[in-house]
């Protein structure tokens, strides 16, 4: 390799480096991979130092004509231009552009097996994902809310009349296989919060939502990103 590949190869590890150390991987991959993101960041940073090394020890690789592959060179240092980029900024995670632009969770599969036990009435509102809201929301009609209100936690996906689209992805293993739960919050007085600004909904499940279930609103409230965006 090159001396443009092994500064390729180093940048390239100290940015999953970076992203691993600074928890900015949890936008993009499950947050129990950090071990291994850790592990191939180290790897892969001692394997661009080692050739850079190499590389500058040994001066520019010549053909069977003498000449200096330096034109290859440097078409090879423009891939530094981007991995350069990454350890300035990093990408934001997924956020309301994504919303209606693709598949959506479907909380209707497996809806006859189910079978969630009625919330017990209490003080407080009962956390809960917006997955299992949907799923309590048409597993026999919502009736194991029992009338009690919980609390949602999504990002802002889009105003209507009167409320909004409260989302929040689900991934298997990485950004790339995202897919959104979404949630229809109804009986908001004033305007909606921005898109993508991330809120706390305390509600009652209300019947009739079809696809996308209701949340009839008593609280919103405006909350800092989690760490962990996803589901």
């Amino acid at each position: 390799m090159t001396a443009a590949g092994g500064t390729i190869s180093l940048l390239a590890g100290t940015v999953v480096l970076r992203l691993t150390l600074t928890g900015a991987y949890r936008r993009y991959v499950r947050v129990g991979m950090w071990p291994w993101l850790l592990a191939a960041g180290l790897a892969i940073v001692v394997l661009g130092t080692a050739t850079l090394v190499t590389a500058v020890r040994h001066g520019p690789a010549e053909d069977a004509h003498g000449h200096g592959r330096r034109g290859e060179q440097r078409v090879g240092w423009l891939l530094l231009a981007p991995i350069a980029a990454l350890l300035l900024v990093a990408p934001p995670p997924l956020g309301a552009y994504g919303v209606g632009r693709g598949a959506a969770v479907d909380v209707r599969a497996g809806a006859e097996g189910f079978g969630f036990g009625r919330l017990d009435p209490g003080d407080e509102p009962v956390p809960m994902t917006l997955l299992e809201f949907g799923q309590r929301s048409v597993d026999r009609d919502g009736v194991s809310f029992n009338g009690v209100a919980v609390r949602l936690t999504g990002f802002v996906a889009g105003a209507e009349h009167h409320g909004f689209l409260l989302a929040r992805y689900e991934i298997a293993c990485c950004a790339a296989d995202a897919v959104p739960v979404v949630i229809r919050v109804v009986g908001v007085p004033g305007p909606a919060p921005p898109n993508d600004r991330w809120v706390t909904v305390t509600g009652l499940f209300r019947p009739g939502g079809g696809t996308t279930p209701w949340l009839a609103a008593t609280a919103v409230a405006e909350v800092p990103a989690p760490r962990d965006p996803y589901e």
